[in-house]
């Protein structure tokens, strides 16, 4: 029996792509193992060669709501340097939610790149 893949639900509004897309490079992020909150920022920072920068009034409210839908869980932990933080893990939902959003990712690319070079899905101009 053949099975069709899901086509991703497209974003609604512009509020849903910004924090869709947030919280896919947040999950990410946490795909290379657990990380505090400054630790991430850092990580996307360094990734991204300095072009995504994220502030803590973005991705603290971020965090908290991954944690609320179950696709992070948090624990206090020492740094290494003996300060006390919070660090966030990805779960198995979380994983189950990356790769949607993912395939979101990629479908909106796609569009963008299509109206950007002037050519159709099927690749006719």
């Amino acid at each position: 029996m053949a099975t069709t893949r899901e086509k991703p639900k497209p974003y609604q509004n512009r509020i849903e792509l910004l924090q869709g897309t947030l919280d896919m490079l947040i999950l990410q992020t946490l795909q290379w193992g657990a990380q505090h909150g400054y630790g991430i920022s850092q990580a996307l920072r360094i990734r991204s060669g300095d072009v995504l920068q994220v502030e803590t009034g973005s991705l603290y409210p971020a965090l908290h709501r991954l944690e609320r839908q179950g696709w992070v869980r948090s624990e206090w932990k020492q740094t290494d340097s003996n300060q006390r933080a919070k660090y966030y893990r990805i779960t198995a939902t979380g994983k189950k939610q990356l790769a949607s959003d993912h395939g979101r990712w990629q479908q909106m690319v796609a569009a963008i790149g299509a109206i950007m070079t002037g050519e159709l899905e099927s690749g006719e101009p």
